[in-house]
C-alpha cells in the first residue's frame, strides 16, 4: 500500500513487489488527490481476494494511516501489517491535497503490526510515531537516521526492511 504519489520504480516497495510473486499492490484510481474512503475500499477489495490469515499489508507514508482507517471501518483479520514511515497527516507542514485521512484513528489495530520509523523524517517527528504505534498496539522500531524511508533518503533495496518484514510473515 503506497502513499501520496506511489511508490515509484526505485522505491523499496517495488523492490519488494518484484522480489516473488506473493507480493500485490493495491492500486489507487487517484494517486496525488487521495479520497480516505476510496484509498481504503481499495484495499479491502485487494485483501479479499487472497485467505485473510495469509495477508500482511506493507504500508509507507499515508498508507499507513490508509491502513488503520481500513482496520477500524472494516475490521477484517489479517495475519498483520509494516508500517512504515507514518504520516502525520495532523502536523502543519502536511499541506497536500488529502481528503478525509485525518484525524488519524488511534483505535487498536486487531491485528500484528510494526512500526518502523526514522529519528529524523521530515513527515512524522519520532515522537508522533510512537505515539501512533502505541495506541495501535503496534511494535516499535526505529531505524535511526534515515529520512522518509525513501527513494530520496536512499531506501530503494532496502534489505533491512525485509528481514523486519520476516517477522510478521
Amino acid at each position: 500500500m503506497p502513499g501520496l504519489g506511489n511508490s515509484g520504480p526505485q522505491h523499496w516497495q517495488t523492490y519488494f513487489l518484484k522480489s516473488g510473486d506473493n507480493f500485490h499492490k493495491v492500486e489507487q484510481q487517484e494517486w496525488d488527490e487521495p479520497v480516505c474512503e476510496e484509498w481504503i475500499a481499495a484495499i479491502d477489495e485487494k485483501v479479499l481476494q487472497f485467505d485473510l490469515s495469509t495477508v500482511v499489508i506493507i504500508g509507507h507514508s499515508l498508507g499507513c494511516c490508509t491502513i488503520a482507517h481500513w482496520a477500524v471501518k472494516y475490521k477484517r483479520q489479517i495475519k498483520g501489517a509494516l508500517l512504515v514511515a507514518p504520516s502525520d497527516l495532523e502536523a502543519p507542514q502536511y499541506t497536500f491535497p488529502a481528503v478525509g485521512f485525518d484525524p488519524i484513528p488511534l483505535d487498536k489495530i486487531d491485528f500484528r503490526t510494526i512500526v518502523v520509523a526514522s529519528s529524523d523524517d521530515i513527515w512524522v517527528s519520532l515522537d508522533r510515531a510512537q505515539f501512533f504505534a502505541e495506541y495501535w498496539g503496534s511494535e516499535f522500531i526505529n531505524i535511526g537516521n534515515a529520512g522518509h524511508i525513501n527513494v530520496q533518503s536512499g531506501h530503494t533495496n532496502w534489505d533491512q526492511g525485509m528481514e523486519i518484514l520476516k517477522k510478521i510473515i
